[in-house]
This record gives structure tokens, C-alpha cells and sequence, in this order.
């Protein structure tokens, strides 16, 4: 992570709160990312996995919750994990045509961890979420397999890296190369310190609408890039939010909500073709897949705390979405089609972002 060239290293400070000691999803303590990039001609794509705790997160489960902010997407799990209130496996994020192969995987590899899933308990729920990145891969190749998954996830380690990785290895972002990018943000409270990070993996927007802290660089670099018609935004994100703070599924719900808030300051209009999912999940609390004798003692923060939380999450996502744009590299992919980096263009129009 620390050699790629980040939002910050810009001069661009965004919101009020610190960071986390990497600025990352993986501050969070035990939170992993794992890619595999797959770039070569028509096929640009990947897989990345998020596992949220270092244990067996089958028979440990988090507290987990998910938002539709609009659902123009084919994500999978979210229904139990709204149902339940927990999430059981890692989170895998794949191109749209390979939701069904990342499924499959995740499933193959949860057995092989639970030898008591289908035989004395019950099945166990995948999370998959996707984007589409037909522009620069040939998606119909359904390139992305199982092996591919299982890789993604034995690579998970605490330093991510972000841009043209992964899941976002063919994605777009505001009509330039967008793909992975991640934040956190520090929430101090009378009762400890605690940490909000997020991932993103980007696939939305046009050009004129995107904002860097407020400044309108996408209009600057509108003037510079002739294009007869600008594209429709018809583009994806998905946010992934972990954190250490203790909280109830209800209380998750409300923090996951206020992604928006960040996402908007970039210069989203979440338009009816764009799928705009989040799946949070914090680590404050394990919950056993196994009944108890005794009660679960679940503690949660009062509602009071909660505006920093709130604080938080849209200031992490905001500077996400950012890092996964000037991170990103360029390429060219299916049929010669291509998308410029963020950072060749402001260095090539002299663009200040602050």
C-alpha cells in the first residue's frame, strides 16, 4: 500500500476525523483483503475477498447488516444477513457473470473449513456482490474461476492495494479507470478509541460530476477531454464497512446508511442504472453458531455515540472512492476499448485538487 500514491499524497485532506494507522478497511484489527488480477487483452478482471475476523467465521459470526441505496445489482447473502442480523463467510466482490462461480467457491471452501455444515446443522450463506466490467473485459468468457477465488482469499493479508486490482481490475469510475480503493477513520469516545474502515470497488458516474473535496475537477477536465457524448452512468459500487465499535444490527444499519453521504460528496447522483450496495459488519462482538446455556451478552454504544459514527463512515467512504481513482492505472481491454488514470490526467493538465 505504502508505495502507491494516495489522495493524500495529493495535499488532499478529507473531513475532520484521523485515519487509521494504514487508512485502510484493514485497521480494523483482524480485517484481511485478498486479490487476483487477471490482466491480459480482452479479459481484465479479478476477484477480491474481505475476511472480516482471522478465525472461523461459521462458528464465530459477526453482527452484520446491508443497504440497497438503489438496487440495480445481482448481489448475493444480503437477505439472511438483514434476516439474521450476522454474516458466516468472507465477502467475495467478481465481475457480474461470475457471481455464480464465486458462489460456488465460497461454498466449496466453507465446507472444507465446517464438516458439519449440511450434516448436523444447516447450510451456510455466501456473500457475493459485483459490478460490471463488460466495457474493458470480454465478460461473456466467464474467465473468473473457482481456483481463482480460493487464490483471492489465501492472498487476504492487512495491506491492501488498491486501483486496477482485483475485483476492480476492468471497472470505470466518473468515465476514468476506477477499481479498488479503501479508508478509515478513528472514532474517539469517553469509552475507548475505536475504528471505522471502508472498501469500495468502483464502477459508476460521468466525468463533469465528480468533485474532489468540493472542487469540481471533473468539469476542469471535461474542458480538456473532447468527447461528442459524454457515457450514461450506468455503473455500480459496492461499499464494504467493517468496524470495532460495539453496536447493535439496528445501530449498523443507521452507520451503513450514511455511506451515502460520502459517496454524494464525490459527486454521485445514484442514477436508476446504478447499483449502490453496502454490507457492514463489526467485530466487537463474536456470536457463536452453537446455542448457549446462558444469555448472549451483546454490548452496544448509546445512541448518543452514534453521530461520530455517522462522521465517520461518510468521510471514509468519501476518501475511498478518491483512492480507488488515483490509484487506478490505465488500460486497454476488450476491442481496444480504454480508460485513462485519474493521475495521468491531472499531471498532463496541470490540475491542482486542492
Amino acid at each position: 500500500m505504502s508505495i502507491q500514491k494516495r489522495i493524500r499524497d495529493y495535499g488532499v485532506i478529507i473531513g475532520k476525523l484521523e485515519t487509521g494507522q494504514l487508512n485502510s478497511i484493514s485497521d480494523v484489527e483482524g480485517v484481511t483483503v485478498g486479490h487476483v488480477t487477471i490482466s491480459h487483452q480482452d479479459i481484465q478482471t479479478g476477484v477480491t475477498a474481505i475476511l472480516p475476523h482471522q478465525g472461523n467465521i461459521f462458528k464465530e459470526k459477526l453482527i452484520a447488516s446491508s443497504h440497497v441505496i438503489n438496487g440495480f445489482g445481482k448481489s448475493m447473502g444480503t437477505i439472511q444477513i438483514n434476516e439474521l442480523g450476522t454474516i458466516e463467510t468472507p465477502i467475495i466482490l467478481t465481475n457480474t457473470l461470475s457471481i455464480g462461480t464465486a458462489a460456488d467457491a465460497l461454498i466449496e471452501y466453507m465446507l472444507e473449513q465446517n464438516s458439519e455444515i449440511g450434516r448436523t446443522t444447516g447450510t451456510v450463506n455466501p456473500v457475493i456482490c459485483e459490478c460490471n466490467d463488460m466495457h474493458l473485459n470480454d465478460i461473456r468468457t466467464r474467465y473468473i474461476t473457482r481456483d481463482h477465488v480460493h487464490q483471492a482469499i489465501h492472498n487476504a493479508d492487512n495491506l491492501v492495494k488498491e486501483g486496477t486490482v482485483g475485483a476492480g481490475t476492468g471497472m470505470l469510475c466518473y468515465s476514468l479507470k476506477g477499481g479498488i480503493g479503501t479508508a478509515s477513520r478513528l472514532m474517539k469516545m469517553d469509552h475507548g478509541t475505536y475504528t471505522m474502515g471502508v472498501l469500495v470497488l468502483t464502477n459508476f458516474g460521468i466525468l463533469s460530476d465528480l468533485k474532489v473535496n468540493g472542487k469540481t475537477v471533473g468539469k476542469e477536465l471535461k474542458n480538456h477531454i473532447l468527447q461528442e457524448q459524454e457515457e450514461q452512468d450506468k455503473g455500480s459500487i459496492i461499499m464494504i464497512v467493517a468496524t470495532d465499535l460495539p453496536v447493535s444490527e439496528r445501530q449498523l444499519n443507521r452507520i451503513i446508511k450514511r455511506t451515502v453521504t460520502g459517496l454524494s460528496r464525490t459527486g454521485s447522483i445514484i442514477t436508476t442504472g446504478s447499483g449502490e450496495v453496502v454490507i457492514g459488519f463489526s467485530t466487537a462482538t463474536k456470536i457463536p453458531h452453537e446455542k448457549t446455556t446462558n444469555c448472549l451478552l451483546v454490548p452496544t454504544i448509546h445512541e448518543e455515540d452514534i453521530d461520530l459514527a455517522f462522521r465517520a463512515v461518510g468521510e471514509a467512504t468519501e476518501e475511498a472512492v478518491l483512492n480507488s481513482l488515483i490509484t487506478a492505472t490505465h488500460i486497454i481491454g476488450r476491442d481496444g476499448n480504454e480508460r485513462p488514470a485519474f493521475k495521468d490526467l491531472i499531471r498532463k493538465y496541470n490540475v491542482d485538487l486542492i
